[in-house]
């Protein structure tokens, strides 16, 4: 058995870093990965998704040209080399990232499956069954999460595609059918429908995005709606069978009414579960809760002294930004001395919808449930001048603040590049810049961010 003084199980955004960063800090450090070097944003994720996003932007473009006077024709899809294009750039990053590691001095990649075979010992199994036993002195479980397929009856039967798989695909569906009403299937379907499919999207919730306030998803639906993608939430699925025509038939049902529907294909995106199966987590002593999520304290610390669990696996916010700002957390506390921790700390995601969907802090709804006295700005992009001009007037500007502080609570920009609207919001949020300064902020004249002065008007003192 190998001793190191440091292993990582998993080479995704945060354990790619740290093995890299513990090396040169000293430590005789092993990187263990099943699959490839990047983990799911390089190969499965944000890379690949927002390479193939830009493309069906692309597409969508005549349609938006011709609203400005500009007369493009018909638009052919080359999806072919859409998906060339978006391979290479994967291909590009992953080398990347593996020349990093492998260029780093005192760093043993092993690639392989890893289980725990005693605490903090460690089995890795490679691809043609070949074991190596390592052990550490500290040990960091970096493993992701995968989507939870569920129960459904037939389900088994077809050949449904996953987040992963579908990136595969050397065709544009026909009909893609997607179960799953929140972020990743939105993605998927308005890029889909872009590239031409047919796109029906089923969600069980009352409405897409349930986690958002009532008017941020009515504006999504509307949004995708208008681009001729159906949308039915409230629906209960029953039963999926395989048609004689080879098309993939759903059987839901809304109420009392039950009807099929039937597609070329089937995405399932009906959200993550961990990848903690294969760990043997119990054998090493590392606790998980009910759904497979490896239990940690604010500083990412299990209940075993030496391992911590850092990005998807351990539960909470699913966001790339998020596994990469725990690297840093446990880095520094370890190497640097620190005590920083998880609490309190910013979580901004975005949906790269067009338009995207940048949040920060609380909803309305969360705000509401907890009992804060609050009020809301909200304007919508039809109202705001640079979105007159370049023809993006879809979505809307909305932020919560404080009654009594006066200092931003949360907000959700549903806007041409909402994602970097919300970025400054977040800023203003980190440096306790309270809404009444925006109001009266000095912006450049005009861009999308000047009319957060206009959003915050809207409040009365």
């Amino acid at each position: 058995m190998k001793h190191f003084d440091a292993i990582i199980i998993g080479a995704g955004q945060a354990g790619t870093p740290l093995a890299k960063k513990l090396a040169l800090a000293g430590k005789n450090t092993c990187i263990i990965e099943k699959r490839y070097i990047g983990g799911t944003c390089i190969n499965d994720g944000c890379t690949p998704t927002k390479a193939m996003i830009a493309s069906a932007k692309a597409a969508y473009q005549p349609i938006k040209a011709a609203a400005l006077g500009v007369e493009i024709g018909k638009v052919k899809v080359n999806f072919k080399k859409i998906k060339e294009r978006k391979d290479k750039i994967v291909s590009e990053f992953r080398t990347s990232s593996q020349k990093g590691l492998e260029e780093t001095k005192g760093l043993t990649i092993l690639f392989g499956e890893a289980s725990f075979t005693g605490e903090r010992e460690l089995v890795v199994k490679d691809s043609n069954g070949n074991t190596q036993q390592v052990s550490g002195e500290w040990i960091f479980i970096n493993t992701g999460a995968k989507t939870a397929i569920p129960e459904i009856e037939g389900l088994n039967d077809v050949d449904y595609l996953t987040s992963t798989t579908i990136l595969d695909l050397e065709e544009v569906p026909k009909h893609l059918i997607i179960i799953g009403g929140n972020y990743i299937g939105l993605e998927f379907g308005q890029m889909f429908h872009r590239f031409g499919s047919k796109v029906t999207i089923l969600e069980r919730s009352k409405r897409i995005m349930s986690r958002e306030d009532d008017d941020v998803s009515d504006a999504v639906t509307k949004i995708l709606a208008d681009e001729g993608i159906e949308i039915l939430s409230g629906v209960d699925i029953n039963e999926i069978q395989k048609a004689k025509n080879g098309n993939i038939s759903v059987r839901i049902q809304s109420g009392k009414i039950t009807k099929k529907i039937s597609g070329s294909h089937l995405l399932i995106a009906a959200g993550r579960k961990p990848q903690t199966e294969s760990l043997a987590l119990e054998i090493g002593g590392v606790k998980t809760d009910d759904k497979g999520n490896i239990l940690v304290n604010s500083k990412l610390e299990t209940n075993i002294e030496g391992i911590w669990a850092l990005g998807d696996v351990k539960g909470g916010p699913a966001f790339t930004h998020i596994a990469y700002n725990d690297y840093t957390i446990v880095y520094r506390n370890l190497i640097e001395k620190t005590k920083y921790t998880i609490d309190e700390r910013p979580v901004p995601y975005c949906m790269f919808t067009d338009p995207q969907l940048g949040r920060i802090g609380i909803s309305e709804q969360e705000a509401k449930a907890q009992g804060i006295k609050y009020k809301v700005a909200s304007m919508p992009m039809s109202a705001v001048a640079r979105g007159i001009e370049t023809g993006a007037t879809l979505g809307l500007m909305k932020a919560i603040v404080d009654v009594k502080t006066k200092k931003i609570l949360g907000a959700a920009i549903l806007a041409e590049e909402g994602g970097e609207i919300m970025s400054v919001l977040q800023m203003a949020m980190e440096g306790g810049i309270t809404y009444d300064r925006i109001r009266y902020c000095v912006f450049a004249h005009p861009t999308f961010s000047e009319s957060l002065n206009n959003l915050f008007m809207r409040i009365e003192d």
